[in-house]
């Protein structure tokens, strides 16, 4: 009898593990506030996740870099620290060209464009997170990037010798184009930076602008709409297939609603946030002739940069890409 008794707790406690071993929790780390649509969309994204497998897998989103900063995301996903994560995919252009193809100015300036570009530059940017170690599951793009001045500019002469803000490799050569000084910082650290002025002009989309509320520190917004940069969601590929097959389907599922949810939200953004620009002061305006004519000269100088740079696999996708 005992020995039964011992028998019924021992199948007891195995279901009990195997119950708790089939409940997945992983912590995810994003480098913007709850404010910030891309935010509002992973959190819309957890949740499916956690519908589709009924609470077997839960995902905790830590905002704004609460767990890990923007540059420390990738590899900490990549060593298994984090399970899953999400960062802005340009911020890796200097170890692969591939990796800031949405980042060329003037190449997609526009989402249907932009739309294009993706289709035809994910297998190349999901083969090289495979590379390391991870899974892409999503990518999001922004609104697109406009420049935010403390005075009215007409000719890129204005910009010589200006500190401008740069997050990525792209922003980094614009500025040096533009005969700015490239300076380095952190959408959460845009407002500090022009308050300190460690910068005085910046490139970014109307989300950033209003999330960091951009008309404390700066009164003119110029609508060049240049590129579209997208934030990628990636998986640890061990932790990614640790999970069973439905799991595994459930989040691909939930990866696809997100991506396209993620779009339409980028798309709602744009005007929304310029007429909140508008409303708090801020100058919108399109670029002059002038000024327009030399940041196109800059796109086409970045544009043959980058197919330099990124060889037969860069042709490749802007071959794709213009067939489409």
């Amino acid at each position: 009898m005992k020995h039964l008794t011992t028998l019924a707790l021992s199948g007891a406690f195995a279901l009990s593990f195997g119950a708790a071993q089939a409940q997945t929790t992983w912590d995810m780390p994003t480098p913007y506030g709850d404010s910030v649509f891309h935010t509002q969309n992973i959190m819309e994204f957890a949740k499916d996740v956690a519908t589709a497998t009924n609470g077997e897998l839960t995902i905790t989103v830590h905002s704004a870099g609460s767990l890990y900063a923007h540059p420390e995301i990738r590899d900490s996903v990549r060593r298994g620290l984090a399970p899953i994560g999400e960062i802005l995919m340009s911020q890796l252009a200097n170890e692969d060209a591939v990796f800031g193809v949405d980042s060329v100015p003037f190449l997609a300036a526009s989402y249907e464009d932009a739309k294009k570009l993706w289709d035809a530059s994910r297998d190349e940017v999901t083969a090289r997170l495979a590379g390391q170690g991870l899974t892409l599951l999503f990518a999001v793009p922004w609104p697109g990037q406009s420049l935010y001045l403390t005075e009215e500019v007409t000719s890129l002469d204005q910009m010589k010798g200006v500190s401008f803000r740069a997050y990525n490799t792209a922003t980094e050569r614009l500025a040096q184009l533009m005969g700015a000084v490239p300076t380095t910082v952190e959408a959460g650290d845009i407002p500090t930076a022009f308050s300190t002025s460690r910068v005085a002009a910046m490139i970014t989309s109307p989300s950033t602008g209003v999330s960091s509320q951009a008309w404390d520190f700066v009164s003119h917004y110029i609508d060049t709409q240049a590129w579209l940069p997208k934030n990628m969601v990636f998986v640890n590929t061990s932790a990614f297939e640790a999970l069973s097959e439905a799991q595994q389907q459930a989040l691909f599922e939930a990866s696809a609603m997100a991506e396209a949810r993620g779009w339409q939200m980028s798309m709602a953004e744009t005007e929304e946030k310029i007429a909140i620009l508008k409303e708090n002061g801020m100058q919108v305006s399109a670029p002059s002739e002038e000024l327009a004519r030399g940041l196109r000269e800059i796109g086409e100088t970045m544009a043959d940069e980058w197919r330099a740079s990124a060889g037969d696999v860069g042709a490749a996708i802007l071959s794709a890409y213009t067939a489409r």
